[in-house]
């Protein structure tokens, strides 16, 4: 077995099975893998090894950033015995985390110097560099865009909500996406623009793209980007929502077949009339004794996709990051009311207990 983030690795697998194509959905770090093999075997692939380092690690990201005033947190990149003086000119609270992972592993808020000393060996065991990020936390809601470059051309096909929860010092939790975002209306040229932006700054020329951005105060700021389409379950809301099966167009294009283009052409975001959610499943710690069938849940009204990610007799544990989702499921509907009834009810119906009998699951949103 040959980790993802292995890219050494992973050529000397495709070389023994003489793979004849390459791809990665959902996930960050292996965005970077599948640009070095693509290259080594002429495979098709969105990216360069160059652009997929720049989206993949938070170091060249923050340098681009800053070299093209692409607005995000105020920062430094500090390595274990860092002085304090390293830090002169952030304010607390800051947020931490690994140059080179994903899924929230290794983030965390500090309020001290003394925080950031006892956590830095654990953020730097999930990554392969010396050295972390420190940023300063920037109080805001966030929105993701999923979206298609095409010959640099951005196609923006969804913006939504990105609900988060806390379990200090754990942050940045995802626990639904909503679309449309609330922000959507007031703030799309600004958004569009951002976005174009970012796709000239590090030269993105094809593919998905998976951007997070943080509204607040002192307006938008870019929290990460990634070429990917996005990993809370985007591939099977975007195609329901838009008509554009991204992941289809993926695979065709590491198939090397020409992608039909002409849903994206034809998608008007501005003019989506839809309402739909992907709801996270969590849970207390404990051991699975008793679950509801998600097919049950998935016979009702506006009920588009779901899955358990554990099974009974599974362990999970305290909330963490998002290897602690227990499931989720996705809803749609024609109004915003319906849809938030429609999760209500999939809420009432689910039944997750443990061992003894108890009660497991959380309504993070309540």
């Amino acid at each position: 077995m040959t980790s993802t983030f292995d890219a050494e690795g992973c050529l000397e697998v495709a070389r023994k099975y003489k793979i004849d194509g390459i791809l990665t959905v959902g996930t960050d770090q292996p965005v970077l893998t599948c640009a070095k093999v693509a290259s080594d075997f002429e495979l098709p692939f969105f990216l360069d090894a160059e652009t997929a380092k720049a989206v993949t690690h938070k170091k060249v990201m923050k340098n681009i950033f800053k070299e093209y005033e692409i607005p995000s947190a105020k920062y430094r990149l500090l390595k274990e015995g860092f002085t304090e003086d390293e830090l002169r000119g952030l304010k607390f609270p800051l947020v931490i985390k690994p140059l080179d992972s994903q899924g929230q592993r290794g983030v965390y808020k500090v309020s001290s110097l003394q925080e950031i000393r006892n956590l830095l060996p654990n953020v730097l065991s999930y990554s392969r560099e010396n050295e972390i990020l420190v940023e300063e936390f920037y109080e805001s809601e966030e929105i993701t865009l999923s979206g298609w470059v095409r010959e640099g051309i951005v196609h923006i096909l969804t913006v939504t909500d990105r609900l988060t929860i806390s379990n200090y010092p754990h942050i940045g939790i995802c626990v639904a996406h909503n679309f449309p975002s609330k922000h959507l209306s007031a703030n799309f040229h600004e958004i569009k623009e951002l976005a174009e932006k970012i796709v000239k700054a590090f030269k993105i020329k094809n593919g998905p793209i998976y951007f997070q951005m943080l509204i607040g105060s002192d307006g938008i700021k870019v929290n990460e980007i990634a070429c990917r389409i996005g990993g809370a379950y985007e591939d099977e809301l975007i195609p329901v929502i838009t008509g554009v099966d991204i992941l289809d167009m993926v695979i065709t294009h590491a198939a090397g077949q020409e992608i039909d283009f002409s849903p994206i052409e034809a998608y008007n975001l501005k003019k989506n009339t839809n309402y739909a959610a992907v709801q996270m499943i969590f849970t207390k710690p404990g051991k699975i004794g008793k679950m509801t069938p998600m097919h049950t849940i998935m016979m009702l009204p506006g009920a588009i996709a779901g899955k358990f990610n554990y099974h009974e007799g599974s362990t999970v544990q305290e909330i963490q990051n998002a290897t602690q989702r227990v499931g989720y499921m996705i809803f749609q509907s024609d109004s915003l009311v319906d849809l938030k009834k429609r999760i209500a009810e999939a809420f009432a119906i689910m039944e997750i207990r443990d061992t003894q009998g108890n009660n497991m699951l959380l309504d993070l949103l309540r």
